[in-house]
């Protein structure tokens, strides 16, 4: 596989692993501590890996959960819901994301606990939140898997998700899991960048628990990263305007999921199969998780796309753009 090393990376499945017992212990303080609602924030790529945790979050719960755009959050009037009964929580990589580092400072000027995954606790964010777990880094599955069990482990306290111990130990098959399901992918990721890389106008659709990761895909890889252009648009939102920028030659990417909304991605199927002759559907119910059980697939669906697409299908992108991954002209290149 491109750029792929595969030792590195069940080292660094293991390392995100074995963050369990902490992430476990936060969980643990803070339900005896209390609160009243969940409040997450985040930006860009750290939103979005958020968004199936809440979305598999509210499945299981009536406590209120709220995923906050950092840079909104903290000009927007309406924050009665954010006081010092909410449990607020964050992430980033590398620790110094401006928007959320403003949004955790306002938090702390409000009196709120605060509580952060980083990959390094002497970050900016590191230093400023009260509870910190740290050495947060890999790729975005890894990520997914800590947030999981954050946010489920919560659940479990509260009665909600009875099965998380069951869940928690299997996560650790995972690693395993999607290293196959990318060697599987690999052929096919490599002819879909070789046949859609000069595209000038790509339309990204999904539903559900794969939404944020189809919008971190399109915006954060593509766009900011490989300098593609793209529309990234809800299964259900498709049919309210994007429908009619569909021709024989408009590229369609579908990433179908295995939730509820499976019915709203396969509605986008029948249409835009009559309409253009460059529709590309990516199922994450064709690759198998035998490490996992199957109440759990919906769960994990999240990680399988980001196995194709984040990392084999941005892999061979990358080869055949000649644009390097690494490169930005903008972003955090100067004050903006």
């Amino acid at each position: 596989m491109r750029n792929f090393d595969v030792e590195k990376y069940m080292k660094e499945s293991e390392a995100a692993y074995a963050k369990r017992a902490d992430i476990e212990a936060l969980a643990d303080k803070l339900t005896e501590r209390g609160y009243d609602n969940i409040v997450v924030i985040g930006i860009g790529g750290t939103w979005a890996e958020w968004h199936p945790v809440v979305h598999v979050m509210r499945h299981y719960t009536d406590m209120p959960i709220y995923l906050e755009n950092a840079a909104e959050l903290c000009v927007r009037t309406d924050k009665n819901f954010l006081n010092k009964r909410s449990l607020v929580v964050t992430s980033s990589e590398s620790g110094n994301t401006k928007e959320v580092v403003e949004a955790i400072k306002m938090c702390k000027d409000m009196g709120i606990e605060t509580s952060v995954l980083t990959k390094n606790a002497d970050s900016e964010l590191g230093k400023l939140c009260d509870n910190v777990v740290d050495g947060c880094s890999g790729d975005c599955e890894h990520f997914y898997i800590m947030c999981y069990l954050f946010g489920l482990r919560l659940l479990y306290n509260r009665g909600e998700f009875p099965s998380y111990e069951k869940f928690a130990d299997q996560m650790a098959n995972l690693g395993k899991d999607l290293v196959a399901v990318r060697e599987k992918f690999e052929e096919q990721g490599a002819q879909i960048a070789r046949d859609y890389h000069k595209e000038p106008y790509n339309i990204f659709v999904s539903s559900g628990t794969l939404w944020g990761e189809t919008y971190l895909f399109s915006m954060c890889i593509l766009e900011e990263m490989q300098w593609v252009r793209t529309k990234s648009v809800t299964s259900a939102d498709f049919f309210h305007g994007t429908l009619e920028l569909i021709e024989k030659d408009v590229p369609v990417f579908l990433f179908k999921g295995e939730d509820e909304y499976r019915p709203l991605d396969e509605r986008v199927e029948r249409f835009c199969e009559k309409l253009t002759d460059k529709l590309v559907v990516i199922d994450t119910k064709d690759y198998d998780l035998p490490g996992i059980d199957d109440e759990f697939r919906v769960i994990c669906s999240p990680m399988i796309l980001t196995s194709l697409v984040t990392d084999r299908l941005a892999a061979h992108y990358e080869l055949n753009t000649g644009h390097s991954l690494e490169f930005r002209r903008y972003y955090r290149q100067f004050d903006y």
